[in-house]
């Protein structure tokens, strides 16, 4: 078949500010298996430029494609675009399939069928096996009742097969790199760059987090292997920043290390970025120059609150102790460290604000990251949420950049100048701006510069887009309302049996 797999364009702050962009890994992790199993398989990448929804769909039509793939890594607040391509695309191609896949329509699939008839097939979980399959289904007119992982509709009701086994051997299939020009993406500031995965998953027990139900369990690829795999970028294709779109890649410290090892063993110089936790950046106090070594230059630590009360909560399972230890330890081997901090969990108020700013400047981190919580419907927070107002309808702001839900004790435009004003006192204390701009080690100078540039044109736009062109709502519906019941019954989207070797699949179908 005619494949097209299209990345629409995300209306999130963090994609128009910067001039870099990174590869959609979800489409070409995809696209890899597709291309394995016959089919004639192109990517549009809408973020350049970004291109408008007239261009897109001009391009859509003069490929003529016989089906057409869509999903975007930040899945909720990007479905308004994908429902308008998707709608378009249909019209104009109606003998096209449509199909959509992602983490927002493996959970909201009924919602999607029952309100986007453009909308065929709806891939639910990992899309890799499950998109070999479905393809192979309606070439040969197979019902797609016999396929895992599906959603579709069955005498025109919304139906779902049984979910799809999670893949054990992550390296059973490969990322389909040709379909991409690596010379347009890069990140770090205009270095080549791609987005990669070690493992997927994670075995912590976050009750907010959208994605670790969505991977059902974690595991990782062979570490010589993957180390292998981003030498060879480097070496044959220029790539010099490794993004790594892991939740927690660092799960296992035996596992870890070998990777670690395996990649100092390969001799090539680069960039690796990425998010773990605090407290494994503790456990791995001993080989943290490995890290380093091994070209680590910052990391994400999902902290998302200073205080203890609400990390219980949220189910965190870390420590403040433990965060500011490991922001100690990657200074220490000369790693920068990114503090993720979340605002909205509770009803904070100005004291609330006052002391998570000083418990901040305390833990003293290279960079901050100020996110709104943003409640996904098949969480467990989602219930203990769903009560609360939303003040945000439009779902394209779904994007942890805007406040999206009503605060009982200060209203919007007061939480916002909190935020603003917290992670200005963070990135320019003196300490960080003689980190920026004075610190002996080029290669952390520049990835502070970068960062504070970014900074420099995030921050204004935030604000301006907050005061002169979001639009809230004063007495919104609740939670509940607004999205519907809680579904985290359903949290783990795929079954957790074993998958058969790739042999075994394609003698079964």
């Amino acid at each position: 078949m005619k494949v097209l797999l299209v990345n629409a364009p995300h209306p999130a702050i963090g994609s128009r500010i910067p001039d870099d962009h990174l590869p959609p890994l979800g489409l070409l992790a995809v696209g890899g298996p597709l291309l394995d199993a016959g089919h004639e398989v192109k990517l549009l990448d809408a973020e350049f430029g970004p291109m408008s929804e007239e261009e897109i769909l001009a391009q859509t039509v003069a490929y003529g494609p016989d089906a057409i793939l869509y999903g975007h890594s930040g899945s909720t607040s990007a479905h308004p675009i994908i429902s308008r391509l998707s709608r378009a695309a249909a019209r104009a191609l109606p003998e096209a399939w449509v199909i959509y896949g992602g983490v927002f329509p493996t959970y909201h699939w009924r919602d999607i069928l029952q309100e986007e008839s453009h909308i065929d097939v709806i891939v639910r979980g990992e899309g890799e096996e499950t998109a070999v399959r479905l393809l192979a289904a309606l070439e040969t007119e197979t019902p797609l009742r016999t396929v895992p992982g599906l959603a579709y509709r069955e005498h025109g009701v919304p139906a779902a097969t049984v979910p799809a086994a999670v893949i054990q051997d992550l390296d059973a299939y490969r990322i389909g790199w040709e379909l991409i020009d690596f010379r347009r993406y890069s990140y770090w500031g205009g270095k080549r760059a791609v987005v990669v995965q070690f493992s997927r998953g994670c075995p912590h027990l976050c009750n907010y987090c959208g994605q670790r139900g969505f991977w059902t369990k974690w595991r990782h690829r062979d570490p010589r292997k993957f180390a292998a795999e981003l030498a060879r970028l480097h070496r044959e294709h220029g790539v010099e920043v490794i993004n790594f779109a892991d939740e927690n890649p660092t799960s296992s410290k035996k596992v870890w290390r070998e990777f670690l090892e395996a990649l100092i063993a390969e001799n090539v110089n680069l960039i690796l970025v990425g998010s773990t936790r605090a407290d494994d950046i503790v456990r791995d106090a001993d080989i943290l120059h490995l890290y380093r070594k091994a070209g680590w230059t910052r990391f994400l630590l999902g902290m998302e609150n200073t205080d203890e009360a609400t990390l219980s909560l949220i189910k965190k399972g870390g420590t403040t102790t433990e965060d500011r230890e490991a922001i100690r330890l990657l200074r220490q081997h000369g790693i920068l460290s990114m503090a993720t901090w979340v605002a909205g969990f509770e009803e904070e108020t100005d004291r609330d604000y006052w002391r998570g700013l000083r418990q901040l400047l305390s833990y003293d981190p290279d960079q901050i990251q100020a996110l709104y919580v943003t409640p996904h419907r098949w969480t467990p927070y989602f219930r203990l949420a769903k009560d609360r107002k939303v003040i945000q309808p439009d779902r394209s702001r779904w994007d942890y950049k805007h406040q999206v839900l009503a605060t009982r004790h200060m209203p919007p435009w007061r939480v916002l100048l909190w935020v603003k004003f917290i992670e200005a006192a963070v990135q320019l204390r003196p300490k960080a701006l003689w980190r920026t701009f004075l610190q002996p080690d080029s290669r952390l100078r520049q990835s502070m510069r970068w960062y504070t540039e970014m900074g420099r044109r995030v921050f204004p736009f935030e604000v301006k887009n907050f005061f002169l062109r979001d639009r809230r709502v004063d007495d919104g519906p609740t939670l509940a309302d607004f999205w519907g019941a809680p579904q985290d019954a359903e949290e783990n989207s795929m079954l957790r049996t074993r998958r058969a070797a790739p042999r075994e699949r394609a003698e079964a179908f």
